[in-house]
């Protein structure tokens, strides 16, 4: 499947932020002409260096929304000719400010074990992963979860999901995700999942293999 989206946080920002200006730095402290500057000096009527752009259609794009399900979206991934698009449930989480924070993608699993559905959530990198990622339902006694890989687009925390635990989500308002940031232990970051739409969505998730 392809690249998820970035996951942006303040501390991200702030990371990538000061690496770039790193970089631009030279030696002696001072920094490098940006390319626009650059291209304010090249000859009248020279344009090879800037690209016009091809457009990209619905058909060449890797994956597009094929629904949406109150808060949720069924995020469809195009496979090779004749076999069925792969879609999964998904949900962009933002913090209280309104900024991108976090992914939720769930999708189900074909019977044969406890696990009926599989979940994946991304966080920001600078998440304290020893105390592992927590879901609480309404409030309800929270779940805890291991990280199982770090990506340059965030840590990963795969979920098995049983049928009680898809009830639960089928039955509830809000989730609750949990994490605790590096730079600041004793605290918690809480994120808000809504519920809304997810038991028509659930319905019309794919299913995967073991």
């Amino acid at each position: 499947m392809p690249k998820s989206l970035s996951i942006l946080s303040f501390a991200a920002a702030l990371a990538l932020g000061s690496a770039a200006l790193a970089q631009e730095a030279t030696t002696d402290g001072t920094a490098e002409a940006a390319p626009a500057a650059e291209a304010e000096t090249a000859p009248e009527g020279n344009t090879s260096a800037f690209a016009t752009g091809t457009e990209v259609t619905e058909a060449q794009s890797a994956s597009y929304i094929k629904e949406t399900f109150g808060d949720w979206s069924l995020r469809c991934f195009r496979m090779p000719e004749g076999q069925e698009d792969a879609c999964q449930l998904y949900q962009l989480l933002r913090e209280e400010a309104g900024n991108p924070i976090a992914e939720f993608s769930l999708f189900r699993i074909e019977e044969g074990g406890p696990a009926v559905a599989g979940a994946s959530v991304i966080v920001p990198l600078v998440t304290l992963l020893p105390a592992e990622l927590k879901i609480a339902i309404d409030g309800g006694t929270p779940k805890s979860y291991p990280y199982r890989v770090c990506t340059e687009v965030g840590c990963i925390a795969q979920l098995g999901l049983t049928d009680a635990d898809i009830a639960a989500f089928k039955q509830g308002a809000n989730a609750t995700v949990t994490l605790v940031p590096a730079q600041a232990p004793d605290q918690q970051v809480n994120i808000n999942v809504s519920l809304s739409g997810f038991t028509a969505g659930f319905d019309a998730v794919s299913t995967f293999s073991n």
